[in-house]
């Protein structure tokens, strides 16, 4: 019996056929279409049909003739039609190449559609993931004095359609999560970047943000940190007063940390300190300015690149427990050197007269504080 004599009661009798339920795939010939149906020929279930807005986006490329898959939202209509989506089908395949890629560790290109101040809003063949802003690579990660967040959401919205280079770092169909890197694409690029590097080496790169504590450099596509105490000798207040967005900088590297950089801007100048200090010995008697009093003593300019310590007990020959009743800020005296650490920048000084028995300085906890506030002043 040919194809074409084939009767309705034959197809009944069939039992080969079986019966289509909700979430069945199946497979149609394209037979009609316009902008908001698809007619199939489903052979011996009838026909299906697509409608909606789907019709518009997953099958703008389909013509008639086309065989295509796909899945029932329901089997039979009050028209008798078989009603069909191409969307579920299409997203289950994207589901299979998405865990395809996973496995391979496969890099491919993404076009964000959107953007939140907690990354991009990606869609892959029908599959809606999320990149977010801490796996952007160095060079789109949106380095925000501040952290305004205005700033981030305009420098993220800059990335909206843009060409993307990710690997993806999670998939999970049955909780349908999604995530890529962008920054994990481009490990092995980095590694391979990263291991011509070596601490001391001078490098070139341009600044991809200015922030509070300090300048997020570019090097090659390597992130680069200067941070606020190494990019002059002097004191740094506020690091775009040196730097700007996108202006190209030399620096030296001090550190490498897995994949990035540690550099320094002022070591690649001469230490003014160094210099200056150069021309003091232990007993000389200089001029200087108090610039601060502590509990435990004050600071003394001496220049402007040398600051002083006078711990409390070289403040006077008698005992003294309140540094304000002996020195006011703003107030120049004559001061004599009694030490001189030129590895670690430190300078000491006294009031006290030469034939002074010098202090017996007891680890108290004063002295502790004292450490710390000198380190800090330091990196200030």
């Amino acid at each position: 019996m040919s194809n074409s004599s084939i009767s309705m009661e034959d197809l009944l009798n069939d039992q080969s056929i079986k019966s289509i339920n909700v979430e069945d795939v199946i497979e149609g010939t394209i037979i009609a279409k316009d902008r908001r149906e698809l007619w199939l020929d489903l052979g011996a279930y009838g026909t299906g049909v697509v409608t909606g807005r789907e019709v518009e986006h997953s099958a703008k490329d389909m013509q008639i003739g086309d065989v295509v898959s796909a899945s029932v939202l329901d089997p039979e209509d009050e028209d008798g039609y078989v009603i069909l989506s191409l969307k579920k089908v299409a997203k289950d395949k994207g589901w299979d190449e998405l865990e395809e890629r996973f496995k391979n560790k496969e890099v491919f290109g993404i076009v964000p559609f959107d953007a939140n101040k907690g990354g991009m809003l990606i869609e892959i063949d029908g599959v809606r993931g999320f990149l977010p802003v801490s796996q952007l690579s160095a060079e789109n990660y949106p380095r925000v004095t501040g952290a305004d967040k205005d700033e981030i959401q305009h420098r993220l919205n800059s990335l909206v359609g843009r060409t993307l280079m990710v690997r993806i770092l999670d998939v999970d169909r049955k909780e349908g999560k999604l995530i890529v890197s962008e920054k994990e694409a481009q490990r092995e690029f980095t590694e391979g970047k990263i291991a011509a590097f070596k601490v001391g080496d001078t490098i070139k790169g341009i600044v991809t943000g200015v922030v509070d504590f300090g300048v997020f450099v570019n090097v090659d596509g390597i992130e680069g940190l200067v941070h606020i105490s190494e990019i002059a000798w002097d004191r740094v207040d506020n690091p775009s007063k040196y730097v700007k967005v996108g202006q190209e900088v030399e620096a030296v590297i001090i550190a490498i940390d897995q994949d990035k950089l540690s550099l320094s801007m002022k070591q690649l100048s001469e230490d003014p300190w160094q210099k200056e200090i150069s021309a003091y010995k232990v007993n000389d008697e200089i001029d200087g300015k108090v610039t601060r009093i502590t509990p435990f003593g004050a600071f003394v300019q001496i220049s402007p690149v040398i600051e002083a310590l006078v711990h409390i007990s070289e403040l006077s020959d008698d005992h003294v427990t309140d540094p304000n009743k002996l020195v006011k800020v703003g107030e120049t005296k004559k001061f004599r050197v009694i030490g001189i650490d030129a590895d670690q920048h430190k300078l000491s000084l006294s009031l006290k007269s030469k034939d002074a028995k010098p202090a017996k300085k007891a680890e108290k906890a004063e002295d502790k504080v004292e450490a710390k506030e000198a380190k800090k002043t330091e990196k200030e």
